[in-house]
């Protein structure tokens, strides 16, 4: 692999690309250590050091690369993009208009990519305003924090802020983008990439820190066990046999060949993790604007939806997690259409009629296969909140979340994937064997 890398490297456009890549990267984590103005910088890193992120914005917070709780320019992170990603798949499938879009082909992505950068910017605008209501309420962090981390209470100080976090938004999200047009991988999926990767080493020595060497060397095997499996799920699939008939054109003869439909055991990637921590994530934003209240069911979500350690949180999680993937699952793999699609095509699996029994089969195959990939996804997700109960560790000196594995491991197969066949076009020897 390292042979392969440095022939990578040699090879002077891929390794522009390369470079282009990782200089961009680097400008992403320069600019989560630029306060937004209006931000008392020490103050920050007090509470920081004092505060316990295992609460409501740690999911923004390990996407941001620890941006947010510091208040930084890149403070939301790529968070709002992901949001309206999802919400725009989702519309598809509501509002007719989009779906044709989707059908039209690159002309219609390129509108739905419009439509997305918007709902971004909104979305950008409304999370900023909350962002910057809570810290000026000192309640950003788990626990209290005495230090006032936004001293001024001017309007214009407030509207700066918001201006700044939404501009950043916007800036990560061109960012993003130009990484995908001109480098290598998808630029979005690099960037939450370098947030969760660039925080492991301060992670594992927190832990030789706070607990012993022993301890940081039981938890970097555990990780790298966890990565192997997680590897090896995300490259399992089931190959359905797929043939097509001979057909004659003219005087040429097409079809007569043989080849699969690969249905993975976890088509919906990371996204079921997302939403189901988006939506726990709901009640305690609520909660947060009900500080002090004594009513009964603020006091039952701050005890049992707040924290990732009790069990009802954790059944829940679960719960959303097989729920999500199933419904994602069905938006994104619909097997009438792959049907009509080997029929008008001249496609069959064998011993399976073409039509209605194929449709049928395959969503009898799907099914089953998602069964697995929902329950992969829900045990791999559990990971950090069992490390909080077993090595007394929260999300701040346990790198090895279940979120941040699935994504670094997915994020990683699938660029050295693009590198694999750059090198291939090229007649060079790849990392894949």
């Amino acid at each position: 692999m390292l042979t392969a890398f440095a022939r990578a490297f040699r090879t002077p456009d891929l390794r522009r690309k390369l470079l282009f890549s990782i200089g961009i990267m680097a400008v992403f984590r320069l600019g989560s250590f630029i306060p937004t103005p209006g931000v008392d910088y020490q103050n920050v890193r007090q509470c920081i050091n004092r505060g316990d992120s295992t609460g409501t914005l740690a999911l923004i917070n390990l996407f941001s690369g620890g941006a947010l709780l510091q208040l930084s320019v890149f403070a939301l992170g790529i968070m709002p993009y992901i949001t309206a990603s999802i919400i725009v798949q989702l519309l598809t499938v509501v509002i007719p208009r989009f779906e044709t879009l989707k059908e039209e082909g690159q002309t219609g992505t390129a509108k739905l990519t419009q439509y997305t950068r918007y709902l971004t910017i909104g979305l950008a605008i409304l999370q900023s305003t909350t962002l910057v209501a809570i810290a000026r309420a000192n309640q950003l962090f788990g626990t209290p924090c005495p230090q006032e981390i936004v001293p001024s209470r001017s309007i214009v100080t407030a509207l700066i802020m918001v201006v700044t976090m939404t501009a950043g938004t916007g800036l990560i999200m061109w960012l993003g983008e130009v990484i995908t047009e001109r480098g290598i991988g998808n630029g979005m999926s690099l960037l939450i990439f370098t947030s969760i990767a660039a925080g492991f080493p301060q992670s594992i020595w927190a832990i030789r820190s706070e607990r012993s060497t022993d301890i940081m060397l039981i938890v970097i095997a555990m990780g790298l066990v966890i990565m192997g499996l997680v590897v090896f799920v995300e490259q399992s699939q089931r190959r359905i046999p797929v043939q097509y008939a001979k057909r004659m054109i003219g005087r040429r003869q097409y079809g007569g060949t043989s080849t699969y439909i690969p249905i993975k055991v976890n088509m919906a990637g990371v996204i079921p993790v997302i939403f189901a921590s988006s939506l726990l994530y709901l009640p305690a934003l609520i909660t947060q604007f009900q500080r002090g209240s004594t009513a009964g069911w603020v006091q039952w979500i701050n005890t049992h939806l707040v924290k990732g350690d009790d069990p009802v949180y954790m059944l829940a999680y679960f719960a959303l997690i097989i729920f999500f993937t199933y419904f994602y699952v069905s938006i994104t793999f619909n097997p009438d259409e792959v049907a009509e699609n080997m029929k008008k095509y001249g496609g069959f699996i064998p011993g399976i009629r073409a039509g209605r029994p194929t449709a049928e089969y395959l969503d009898f195959v799907l099914s089953r296969i998602t069964a697995p990939g929902a329950l992969y996804l829900g045990f791999v997700a559990l990971i950090p909140l069992v490390a909080l109960a077993l090595l007394n560790a929260n999300t701040n000196n346990f790198p090895f979340g279940g979120t941040s594995i699935l994504i670094v491991v997915g994020v990683g197969l699938e660029t050295v994937k693009q590198i694999e066949s750059q090198l291939q076009q090229r007649h060079y020897e790849g990392f894949l064997r």
